[in-house]
């Protein structure tokens, strides 16, 4: 089996020593993503406009795996405060509303206070 590893650029996975995905076979393991648009590195202050940007950062990297959010089959979401959950409910609806992957939601803390929402997604290649 083929093991490909795709980087967003991120400091963070060089600083830590990861990859935003691996590409194992037909399977695409999404590592945690946060709302930060590694372009710029900011981050808004809102969870829901972080989760959307989230969405746009796993879509990238499952793109670069000739995959699609349609192909995702479990996503866990991890959030610091479990109040904000239901403000990002529009945006998970938005981007896999029509996919349905099995889901967790996890109330942790965080590498960073900015960081809102953390979303990991596994994605199984469609021929």
């Amino acid at each position: 089996m083929q093991r490909r590893l795709i980087s967003s650029g991120s400091e963070f996975e060089r600083k830590v020593g990861y990859s935003r995905a691996v590409v194992a076979g037909d399977m695409i393991f999404v590592a945690g993503t946060t709302g930060y648009d590694y372009e710029s590195m900011e981050i808004s202050e809102d969870v829901a406009i972080q989760a959307e940007q989230c969405f746009k950062n796993i879509a990238k990297a499952l793109h670069e795996a000739d995959s699609s959010l349609k192909d995702i089959v479990r996503v866990s979401y991890i959030l610091p405060n479990a109040d904000d959950f239901e403000a990002c409910w529009p945006v998970l609806k938005k981007y896999l509303g029509n996919i349905r992957p099995a889901a967790t939601m996890i109330s942790a803390g965080l590498a960073d206070q900015k960081m809102k929402i953390e979303i990991e997604a596994t994605a199984m290649k469609t021929i």
